[in-house]
């Protein structure tokens, strides 16, 4: 592949809490919640990297399940939201002091109606406000119907090396249900394009836990899908989210929904499909062989920092660049017109921060890391707790214990070096 000139180049824990933190002076840190500081912490350590999200919100009809913030545009000005993702990344990557971006993820929404002009002004601003290897990760979401041949081609020409698509359903019937805009038929025509410019690099979504969905028709599917897909796959049982139209169906009595028995049967059946395909389940919904893991979720399951850019996105990194020391919590302005207002006003549309203490820092550390294989190692652990060891704070632990004893969690000390090898996983990690 081509590279882009861009790309060469128990003892208790306790913890004083903060709800946010004071914010900086009039121009790139002047908008955002107000923060209040109540008592000292320690700083968390400086970490030299951080993976970037950028959120495209728009789509080209809303499904009936799904309430992540997107938007049907009217209307759309792509340039002017080319210039404010550009501004907003310039922003929050000075503002965070990180030397390098790790991996790059375009969601949305439906990030592969962007032009390829838009990602590449992303990742050419990226590029020169902090190094972003030539063999970094950079991941596009895609749909069957916005992601033709010729535009799969541009996307990977500009620097796209990994692709994702949202198949959920090679049933036509489900795929109407969910308000998907493409056929099976198209989508395994995506399918094929994308292992052709990706190859190894493709992964594929789908959803199971639908109404009327047995576990025969969704082994039956996925057994075809397993015949053609690459070397990633995740699965995502259905939610029924409030606000949506499948979940007003459902409430309506006009839908059945599986019984938890059926569902967990189908994802226990898949588990064990997926296995014999020879893929690894890396993390509680995401399977991979050959290597092939997502490095960017990864960031986000080992509690690295990560920075949110567009409307609706969520970052959680450092800002030294106003003098922080603590790690914040960050949500970008939902509606797009009010996000871009807002950066072209201050340089970025950060509506809310919050300040997190170390308790809270270790509470998302051991949530997403139990979600993983590999569970959560010692040396992991001290990255953010440099004097509180595994067993300091789970050894004695009595609800540990009885975890143990249900066989839900793994704590392994068994080390003759107390407090180098421990490692605290999840069932059949």
């Amino acid at each position: 592949m081509a590279v882009p000139g861009w790309l060469r180049p128990g003892a208790r824990l306790t913890a004083t809490v903060r709800s946010c933190q004071t914010p900086g002076p009039a121009g790139a840190e002047a908008s955002g919640a107000a923060a209040r500081s109540q008592a000292p912490r320690r700083a968390e350590p400086a970490p030299r990297q951080a993976a970037l999200y950028v959120h495209w919100p728009y789509c080209q009809k809303c499904c009936s399940y799904c309430n992540f913030n997107k938007y049907v545009p009217r209307g759309l000005d792509e340039a002017s939201m080319r210039r404010c993702l550009t501004q907003e990344a310039q922003t929050l990557i000075q503002l965070s002091q990180v030397q390098r971006i790790s991996s790059v993820f375009f969601g949305g929404g439906t990030p592969s109606l962007a032009s390829p002009l838009t990602l590449a002004a992303v990742l050419e601003t990226v590029s020169r406000c902090a190094h972003l290897a030539a063999d970094a990760e950079i991941t596009l979401e895609a749909n069957p119907t916005s992601a033709g041949a010729s535009q799969l081609a541009a996307f990977r020409a500009l620097g796209i090396n990994r692709l994702s698509i949202g198949i959920q359903s090679l049933d036509d019937a489900e795929l109407r249900l969910l308000g998907r805009n493409h056929t099976a038929d198209e989508a395994l025509g995506t399918l094929e394009e994308a292992k052709k410019l990706f190859p190894g690099r493709t992964s594929i979504d789908l959803i199971f836990g639908l109404p009327g969905q047995s576990v025969a028709s969704w082994a039956g599917r996925l057994e075809e899908l397993l015949q053609l897909c690459d070397d990633h796959v995740s699965l995502y049982q259905l939610t029924l989210e409030r606000g949506t139209s499948l979940f007003k169906q459902v409430q309506a009595g006009s839908l059945p929904v599986p019984e938890q028995e059926v569902v967990a049967e189908m994802y226990e059946a898949a588990r064990e499909m997926l296995r014999d395909a020879g893929f690894r389940q890396y993390e509680v919904s995401n399977f991979a062989r050959n290597g092939a893991l997502s490095a960017h979720n990864l960031s986000y399951w080992r509690g690295s920092q990560y920075i949110g850019i567009g409307p609706g996105a969520h970052g959680r990194f450092v800002p030294r660049g106003n003098g922080g020391s603590l790690r914040e919590a960050r949500i970008q302005t939902l509606a797009p017109d009010s996000w871009m207002k807002e950066v072209l006003a201050f340089g970025h549309g950060t509506r809310k921060r919050t300040a997190l203490s170390q308790l809270e820092v270790l509470e998302e550390v051991l949530v997403l890391g139990l979600r993983m294989d590999v569970g959560i190692t010692h040396k992991h652990w001290l990255q953010f707790a440099a004097s509180l060891s595994l067993w300091d704070v789970f050894g004695t632990s009595a609800e540990v214990k009885a975890l143990e004893d249900q066989g839900l969690l793994l704590f392994d000390n068994s080390s003759s070096s107390p407090g180098q090898t421990e490692q605290l996983m999840g069932p059949e990690a």
